[in-house]
């Protein structure tokens, strides 16, 4: 067993430890945090797909954080109000039903990813970047455009969608269920990585011009690889709007895709278990030294600086020295 595979695991003995000791000892607020921290994960296990194997530096992954956001809240909105979402040549209502919502917010995300990937994938580098960050800010505008929904305001939601057989206002319930999906989209990560076509995509990373000459398509590979990352990072924007009970054009901004993007490289872009360690990290700066100094910014934009400079394997990396990427 490598000294990665080891680091992994004592990071999920961590984040089952810690919520149950939270749990036992009457701690909701702490249950929260690392319900905050697993969302916060699941939607960087889903760039680190596109970032780490495909090598697309995204900064428009808030689009589909927010399109899971709203899907949940525009659903969840309808069903509570009784307000029919289409009441036309046939019947479409809301729901408070969270597989439902996931599967509307993943098929909404995948979509959007599939018509932005066809369109910034023609490009590559700072165009790449540029459109991408474009597409969020058109999403960002038009959701506080959007009046029926709160518009800048944005959403609340009175109550927690529910799943069946749990007690979703139980924090504990709530996140074992976010813990349970963080695992899910890692245990998928790590398939595609080894999978033919994760080599294929890694090869288009490194040598595009080869894959081309093999016959293979490192363009629709990497297309392929947009949609899940779009679709994982989607749902996580889902989730994100449950824990809350609200939804707002924050989760369409820049900001946003800044901060998923800081979770991997502070746990390391390319590790399967860096999104992971980043956004348990971000949480934990956040909380702690927030409560110390309002612009604790600075210390985690040194602390960027120095894992970019000198440590660019980061947490991971660290602790795990030099194994392989998705090992």
């Amino acid at each position: 067993m490598s000294r990665e595979w080891i680091v992994n695991a004592a990071l999920i003995a961590g984040l089952i430890a810690v919520p149950l000791w939270a749990h036992l000892s009457g701690e909701p607020f702490t249950i929260t945090l690392a319900t905050r921290a697993v969302i916060f994960a699941l939607a960087a296990v889903g760039l680190n797909l596109a970032l780490g194997l495909g090598g697309m530096v995204s900064f428009g992954h808030a689009v589909f954080f927010g399109l899971g956001g709203y899907s949940m809240g525009i659903l969840a909105h309808h069903a509570q109000n009784f307000l029919p979402l289409y009441d036309g040549l046939f019947l479409i209502e809301g729901t408070k039903s969270m597989p439902v919502i996931w599967l509307v917010a993943i098929v909404v995300s995948a979509f959007a990813a599939l018509l932005i990937g066809l369109l910034s994938l023609r490009t590559s580098g700072v165009y790449f970047i540029m459109i991408t960050l474009a597409f969020a800010q058109m999403f960002y505008y038009f959701a506080i455009s959007w009046r029926a929904y709160g518009g800048e305001d944005g959403l609340s939601i009175w109550v927690r969608n529910g799943f069946p057989g749990l007690n979703t206002l139980d924090p504990i319930q709530f996140y074992g269920l976010c813990f349970a999906l963080l695992c899910a989209a890692l245990w998928l990560s790590a398939r595609i990585a080894r999978s033919p076509f994760g080599l294929v995509l890694n090869a288009a990373r490194q040598v595009p011009a080869r894959v081309e000459t093999v016959g293979l398509d490192g363009q629709r590979a990497k297309l392929v690889a947009f949609v899940i990352s779009g679709a994982i990072t989607g749902l996580a924007g889902a989730l994100f709007a449950d824990l809350n009970r609200f939804v707002s054009p924050t989760m369409f901004s820049w900001h946003m895709s800044g901060e998923i993007m800081i979770f991997i490289i502070l746990g390391g872009v390319a590790r399967l278990f860096g999104p992971v360690a980043g956004a348990v990290l971000f949480v934990a700066m956040e909380h702690v030294l927030g409560d110390l100094w309002d612009h604790w910014h600075i210390l985690l934009g040194g602390l960027l600086l120095g894992v970019v400079l000198f440590g660019r394997g980061g947490v991971i990396g660290l602790l795990a020295g030099k194994a392989k990427s998705h090992e």
